[in-house]
């Protein structure tokens, strides 16, 4: 008998701001991350000691939540805090190491940009799934390659989540979601709006069926 595949993750995939103070980064997850499908930890400012501290204490409060933590960048902190997976950029690693580090189960994610080769090495090297961008204008980092949504729907013969990031928000968020985005990885669109609780909600709710 033939098992059933497993569905794909679909979602809010919700990234950490640079949070220097940890109760505070704590007070400031919190809130949003029941609608949140996976969290990363990204903190481009801290040393590596706190580092390890944020994202122990974020791996203790995704685990109340059901919430699979991920650490940008780093194989080895993902390790040592016990965190479900890795998110590797150009730099970071390969798949295939992470993987063999982290474990057969890890969920490990790949930035491929705007590239479509890139995606396929690493969906062959195993990752876990591809993320793609920036798709719209962002302030989160200097931004020197943009995807198109025609890039999420040629991916779908990888047989891996894609993930879209780059300038998301409730309002432009559908049309990637349309396009084949399994997840759409946000930092400012929720943690600098008005109301981070109501924006991580709205987008969630561009993933219901229409």
């Amino acid at each position: 008998m033939n098992e059933r595949p497993t569905p794909a993750p679909r979602g809010l995939y919700l990234i950490t701001p640079d949070e220097p103070d940890t109760e505070r980064l704590l007070r400031r997850v919190r809130p949003v991350l029941r609608s949140a499908t996976w969290l990363q930890y990204r903190n481009k400012t801290a040393d590596p000691g706190l580092r390890r501290t944020q994202a122990a204490a974020l791996r203790e409060l995704c685990a109340e939540a059901g919430v699979p933590l991920i650490v940008n960048d780093d194989p080895g902190l993902a390790r040592a805090v016990g965190a479900a997976g890795v998110h590797l950029g150009e730099g970071d690693g390969d798949a295939a190491a992470a993987r063999a580090l982290l474990g057969a189960e890890a969920i490990v994610g790949v930035s491929c940009y705007d590239d479509a080769a890139r995606a396929g090495r690493a969906a062959a090297a195993g990752a876990s799934y591809v993320a793609f961008g920036a798709f719209f204008p962002t302030r989160s980092k200097a931004v020197t390659r943009h995807a198109t949504p025609a890039l999420l729907r040629a991916a779908a013969a990888l047989g891996v989540p894609r993930v879209a990031i780059g300038g998301i928000t409730p309002d432009n968020a559908g049309t990637l979601v349309a396009a084949g985005a399994d997840l759409v990885a946000v930092i400012g669109a929720v943690f600098d709006a008005p109301d981070p609780a109501a924006a991580a909600r709205a987008l969630r709710r561009c993933f219901a069926p229409r």
